[in-house]
Parts: structure tokens; C-alpha cells; sequence
């Protein structure tokens, strides 16, 4: 197993603590992580996007102009997609971009995720992460404290409203819970922040 330092909110050591191989030590599967990245993705679009079709545009009942003798390219309607105000080819239409993947694929991305951080010395565990009200420019000096990127992730094991109005008006700064992190967060963020809490709990959800 793995072992991290701990840091208290100023930034000063308390411990270490065991990181389990099979979560946060694995070889990192580049494919799983880009898959799991890209359906996330794919199932945040709207899909409400649409235009007409020369069907569905107004007009285009009368023949624009006669067949022979004008010199220009024969025309049946106005509705026609080379027309101005004509349809659009292949108009797009509301759809639904989502699809599902294998769980144990899921499961692959995640670990291959938090491998990532801490094969590259962006993941950074807390005794404890308090705050006894929301206050910006404390989170911005426990930040500061324990060196994060500009781009932090800060995973905690329960909801914490404090915590999370803290983070609010940093930009860059993003909080979550055990239960609702993803991949795309955690690699899309340079540092990642963990709770004690927060370890012990992915490890008991992914082992």
C-alpha cells in the first residue's frame, strides 16, 4: 500500500495514511478513463437543437421563376436549401445523446482516475476539512496553505453547506461528495483534495 502524508488545514503534517493498491495504485487504463470522460459528456448535451427542413420552411408554392431563357440555373421552389430563407440539409432535430457502459468499465475509469493523482503527486488527503461558517477567505488560506493547484477538486465523504460556500465564489474550485464524484471532475481538476473521511469511504464503495 501507498503512504501519503496527511496535513491539518494549515498545512502542517498529521500522519500518514494507507492508500489500498487496487484503488489508487493500479496500472492507469488510458481507454476507460477517455470512454467513461466521453459518455459523461455526451450525457450533459440538451439535445434540444433544431432546425427546418425545406419541408417545414414557409413558401416555396409557386415556381420562383420561369424554366428557359433567363440564364440562370432551373429553380422549383424557394424552400429549396440554396435558396436565402430556404431549409437547412440534414436539419438537426431534438434528440437524446445519452447511452449507458459497463459498470465494471465505470469502475475501471475511476480507479485509473485517482491512480492518475497519485501517480502524479496531485492528490492531497486532510486530517479534517471544517469550517465553522462560509467563509471564502479562510477556504482560500487553507488552499493556500497546503499548496493546491488552481484547479482543485475537493472530495469529502457527507455534505457539508459550510464547505461548499466556502468553495462557491473560487473560481477553479469545484466540491463534491464520496457518492457524486466522477472522472471527468478528477481529470479535469489538477489537484485533487481528499477528507480522511473521504478515503476510507472510496475504499470501503470500491474495494
Amino acid at each position: 500500500m501507498a503512504q501519503v502524508t496527511m496535513l491539518k488545514m494549515d498545512g502542517t503534517e498529521a500522519g500518514t495514511i494507507e492508500l489500498m493498491d487496487e484503488i489508487f495504485g493500479i496500472e492507469v487504463n488510458q481507454y476507460a478513463v477517455h470512454a467513461v470522460v466521453k459518455n459523461y459528456l455526451a450525457n450533459q448535451r440538451q439535445g434540444t437543437q433544431s432546425a427546418k427542413n425545406r419541408g417545414e420552411v414557409r413558401g416555396g408554392g409557386r415556381k420562383p421563376f420561369r424554366q428557359k431563357g433567363t440564364g440562370r440555373g432551373r429553380q422549383g421552389s424557394t424552400t429549396s436549401p440554396n435558396h436565402i430563407g430556404g431549409g437547412v440539409v440534414f436539419a438537426p432535430k431534438p434528440r437524446d445523446y445519452r447511452y449507458s457502459l459497463p459498470k465494471k468499465l465505470r469502475r475501471l475509469a475511476m480507479k485509473s482516475a485517482l491512480s492518475s493523482k497519485v501517480e502524479g503527486l496531485q492528490i492531497i488527503v486532510l486530517d479534517s476539512l471544517k469550517m465553522e461558517q462560509p467563509r471564502t477567505k479562510e477556504m482560500l488560506k487553507v488552499l493556500a496553505n497546503v499548496k493546491a493547484a488552481r484547479k482543485t477538486l475537493i472530495i469529502t465523504d457527507i455534505k457539508d453547506e459550510n464547505v461548499i460556500k466556502s468553495t462557491t465564489n473560487i473560481p477553479g474550485v469545484k466540491t463534491t461528495m464520496v457518492g457524486e464524484m466522477n472522472v471527468y471532475d478528477i481529470v479535469n481538476h489538477t489537484s485533487l483534495i481528499l477528507t480522511q473521511d473521504a478515503v476510507n469511504r472510496i475504499q470501503e464503495v470500491y474495494s
